[in-house]
């Protein structure tokens, strides 16, 4: 694997992550638990049973909010990262090739390493060594859940490599531990269980239900050339909104779960947003500047989470919503010829470079394999 590589006898746990991936210095809450990264480095603590072998995690990409669901409703993307881990070579190594390459430099403060030590933590204690390659496809700081992917792979890979850790750790405990870690559970929902899911806190922690977006709707996704920190674009939002405001976004968050699992023709209207994105326009004017061009020409736009990409629902001929994308005969399987043209044309004048992607929606989540030394693994089974 080419890219960067970090290995540590300590750790290296004072050393700052990617800016997507900041977080506390430790991970603190969950059944009143604490593991702080000074102590993540002590080897082999009493009660750990680790299983043989290596644990390969696949997880999606995911875009939050999707205009009016803010902090609730997340989509998950076929874009993925790999994290493979390991627990029987002493000390700490770190490899990342993709994306985030110099993320291999931050030790016990990489964010996959910390999700790890936090599930550890929860079942058996620390391991004696920790050896982690992470093949990233996920853009950092893009607003296309990166940080979430590094969460919910650490959390798994761990839970794998504990005897039992399944049935320990469960599915609704990992979601509530990776929201913790994350601060909120739009992204890591998604991430875990595919599909289109509605996140939530209530007095256990985060919950969320998945459901299943049309096939005919395409997510499109317009990366912005440069990243944008999530402390950013959330320190702009103001502490109150208009009462007509958060009536408005409630009314378009309900049309939009329905514009996306049975009624696409409504999802210009159902992506409208008042809470969030028209206050984050000053700090990122280019994306707003995109999502402004691109609803006016009739194309569902958003900001990807908290920015700076871009979202954007095409259908595929022959839905309901076909004639008002303005999609021409196609393939069966691609969204409309027309509706990819004004695309397009929308982002060639404004000459700036978008790297844009048409993808599926990932419908299985995040998804787990053993794997032996230096074996490529096929498939997986979901979690």
């Amino acid at each position: 694997m080419t890219g960067s590589r970090r290995d540590s006898a300590d750790g290296h746990a004072g050393q700052a992550g990617h800016a997507g991936y900041a977080g506390h210095a430790g991970y603190a809450g969950h059944a009143g638990l604490t593991v702080q990264a000074g102590d993540a480095g002590q080897a082999g603590r009493a009660g750990y049973a680790g299983q043989a072998g290596s644990v390969r995690v696949r997880v999606p990409a995911t875009s939050a909010n999707l205009g009016p669901g803010f902090d609730a409703l997340g989509l998950a993307l076929c874009l993925h990262d790999m994290v493979e881990a390991r627990t029987d070579r002493p000390g700490l190594t770190i490899e990342v090739a993709g994306q985030g390459e110099a993320t291999a430099e931050a030790g016990e403060g990489h964010l996959v390493v910390r999700a790890m030590r936090a599930t550890f933590g929860l079942l058996d204690g620390q391991p004696p060594g920790l050896a982690v390659r992470c093949a990233n496809r996920i853009p950092h700081g893009r607003g296309l859940g990166s940080s979430a992917g590094a969460i919910v792979s650490g959390i798994l890979a761990a839970r794998a490599l504990v005897h039992g850790g399944a049935g320990r750790l469960p599915v609704d405990a990992v979601l509530r531990l990776a929201s913790e870690l994350e601060g909120h559970p739009d992204n890591v929902a998604a991430c875990l269980l595919g599909g289109l899911t509605i996140a939530w806190t209530g007095d256990g922690g985060a919950q969320a239900i998945r459901l299943s977006p049309l096939h005919t709707v395409v997510p499109v996704i317009f990366v912005a050339p440069e990243p944008l920190a999530t402390e950013t674009a959330r320190g702009i939002l103001p502490e109150s909104v208009p009462h007509a405001d958060a009536a408005a976004n409630a009314a378009r968050s309900a049309l939009l779960v329905a514009a996306l699992t049975s009624a696409p023709g409504e999802l210009l209207e159902a992506t409208r947003d008042w809470l969030h994105q028209p206050y984050r326009a000053g700090v990122m004017p280019v994306t707003a500047d995109l999502v402004r061009r691109l609803r006016a020409a009739g194309i569902p736009a958003v900001v990807s989470g908290a920015g700076p990409s871009v979202l954007a629902f095409l259908v595929r001929p022959g839905s309901a919503a076909g004639a008002t994308l303005g999609s021409a005969p196609s393939s069966a399987n691609s969204p409309g010829a027309a509706s990819l043209d004004v695309v397009d044309s929308t982002v060639r004048e404004m000459g700036i470079g978008w790297d844009i992607s048409v993808l599926d929606v990932d419908r299985r989540g995040a998804t787990i394999q053993s794997v032996t030394p230096g074996s490529v693994p096929a498939g997986g089974t979901s979690q």
